[in-house]
């Protein structure tokens, strides 16, 4: 059942102008492995893509971690400074104060012994007069 052209109904002629190579026929495997090959592309491609973003968020936490630790490391130095300045200072203030303690306890020890030195002519003053006495109240002298 060979037809001529002639035979050839009209809607055949227009779908197929003469001279023309008829269309290739679509192959649906074809197209199905095209699309998942172009899936598998797109597939590779995103998890590129997800790595990128992993690595970027790691980056971004090693920088915060960096910021907060030196934060931490500026503040403590700040306190270990500080604390240092005020041992600096109590440590002045303590030798200040063991100095003028010093000086009490020397005026203080002064004092005490002049006290006493006077407490003991007075003593042996007042021992010399009564013995004195006594000895002109044993002779017979009037005071």
């Amino acid at each position: 059942m060979v037809q001529k052209k002639q035979d050839m109904q009209p809607e055949e002629k227009a779908s197929k102008p003469a001279g023309e190579t008829p269309e290739p026929v679509r192959d649906p495997l074809a197209d199905l492995l095209s699309q998942a090959q172009n899936a598998y592309t797109a597939y590779m491609q995103a998890q590129k893509e997800v790595a990128k973003g992993y690595k970027k968020r790691e980056e971004q936490t090693e920088k915060t971690y960096k910021e907060a630790e030196q934060k931490a490391n500026n503040a403590c130095n700040s306190a270990i400074e500080k604390a240092l300045r005020a041992r600096q200072q109590a440590e002045e203030l303590h030798n200040k104060a063991t100095e003028k303690a010093n000086e009490v306890y020397q005026v203080s020890v002064g004092q005490a012994l002049d006290a006493r030195n006077e407490a003991i002519e007075q003593a042996w003053k007042a021992s010399k007069e009564n013995a004195e006495k006594d000895w002109k109240v044993f002779q017979g002298e009037q005071l």
